[in-house]
This record gives structure tokens, sequence and C-alpha cells, in this order.
């Protein structure tokens, strides 16, 4: 069973309680995949210097977040860890060159935690999550994903959760979405769909209003690592249309290495 690799715009926390557009289509793909043995998950709200991954039986629900409503804080997603699986993603890293470290303390981020109570909501599929690299060098999270690719092959969902559009400024500062957010997203599906690899690198430069829709751009980033992870199967991809929400995030998702009948 050879599983596919997402990229999940997981928005604000909000999106726990209010799933909009791509709740159900995530709810959706959770019912149409083959079940996974395990998922391992990467998010920009987990980032150092040096590679962990959790391995702890039972993974707390960390809200690592503030000012929302009292309802969020009480949400937990009681998903069982998997020591054994992040012992096979550092082996599969060491294979490849890069060094991670076993963390049996740190729980899962909302980065984690949130998109998956919609994919999963009776969190009973392990999850082990791993730290997003420190740098902003998109290539480098390609070639995290690139070594984490046999997984795929051994029942291992691989999911980068960040954002298609990220900029906390503008955040609900409108009612009607940024037309410049709907844009960047377009401009990232084309080349997805194009199969270019090299404008997608040299996003910032070449696509429209980067800047503006990624201030900083680690929420952009995990994006590359589900396409490193997908291999060559990344040219098969499906757009998860998530609509914009708080004015100026996409919630656009994509799905890589499965055909659209697969997942819709």
């Amino acid at each position: 069973m050879t599983l596919p690799t997402l990229f999940i715009s997981h928005g604000s926390p909000m999106f726990a309680v209010e799933p909009g557009r791509l709740g159900p289509l995530l709810g959706q793909l959770g019912r149409k995949l083959p079940r996974p043995r395990a998922i391992v998950v990467l998010s920009p709200h987990w980032m150092s210097h040096r590679l962990e991954v959790t391995s702890s039986r039972a993974p707390e629900t960390i809200h690592d977040f503030g000012g929302f409503p009292p309802v969020l804080y009480t949400l937990q997603y009681p998903a069982p860890g998997a020591p054994g699986v992040a012992a096979e993603v550092i082996a599969e890293l060491a294979s490849h060159g890069l060094q991670a470290v076993a963390n049996d303390h740190n729980g899962l981020d909302h980065g984690a935690w949130v998109p998956l109570m919609h994919m999963y909501p009776e969190a009973d599929v392990p999850v082990v999550q791993i730290t997003q690299p420190a740098t902003q060098s998109p290539l480098a999270l390609l070639e995290l994903g690139r070594a984490l690719a046999p997984l795929r092959e051994q029942g291992i969902l691989i999911i980068g959760s960040g954002s298609i559009t990220h900029n906390l400024y503008e955040f609900r500062q409108t009612t009607k979405g940024e037309p410049y957010a709907q844009e960047f997203a377009d401009w990232v599906w084309q080349r997805i769909e194009d199969g270019d690899l090299d404008e997608l690198l040299d996003y910032r430069r070449k696509a429209p209003s980067a800047v503006r829709a990624h201030p900083t751009d680690e929420h952009f980033l995990p994006l590359y690592f589900a396409l490193g992870a997908a291999g060559e199967d990344w040219h098969s991809a499906t757009r998860l249309d998530g609509g914009i929400t708080d004015g100026v995030l996409s919630m656009d998702s994509f799905v890589f290495g499965a055909t659209s009948q697969a997942t819709m």
C-alpha cells in the first residue's frame, strides 16, 4: 500500500470549530484513503535547528495559541503516539545523512491536531510529529520530504501542515476575501499542474504578491516537504479548494500521488 502525501492549510486555530469548506473535504479524504498505519506530520509551530521526532506513546494536545474563544482550550485530540514509527523515521533520515533524535515529551501542536480533527475525528490513527527545520530554504524542506518518501510504501501518511497564504498583519481586517490571496493560491496550483518545480522553488520572486501572501515563509515551506515526500508522484496532484477565510487565509490543500477518483 503506497499512500499519497498531503499539504494541508490549517488556517487559524478556529478551524477546529469552524470547518468551513475544507473541513468536510478533509473528512471525505480520510474516509476515502486506505487507512494509514500511522501519520507523520510536520508543522511550522514546532521548529528547531536539530531534527526531532515525537516518540511519546500518548502525545498531549498542545494549545499553542492565545486570544481565542475558551472552547478551543477544552478540545483534545487523544491520538496515540507511535514510538516504533518514530524510530523508523529517525532511521530513514539517518540513511539519507540527516540526523534526528527522539523527543518523548513534546505533544502535538495545533498545526498537527486541528486538521486531523477533521480528517480522522476518532483520533484512532497513531501520530508522530517531526520538527520543521529552522531554515528559509524551500530546497531543505524538499530534501527532508524526499528522505522520508519510502515510508509511503510502508503505510505511513506524510503530511505537511502550513498555509497557502499567511499574512497575520491583515488577519480579520476585511470581511471579504482579498483578491491577492486567491491569485497567489491559483498561481501555486498552476505551477503544480504544470510540474514546474523550479518556479515553485523560486516562488518568492516569481509568484504574484508573494511577500504579501507570506511576510515570512515558514507556513509555506511545508508544501515542499509534502512535494518531496511524494517523490516523482507529486506530478499526480489533486487540489482541495478550501476557499478563503478571515479575508486573507487561503485554505487550499493538495494531495500528491493519488488520482482524483481515489480522493474525491
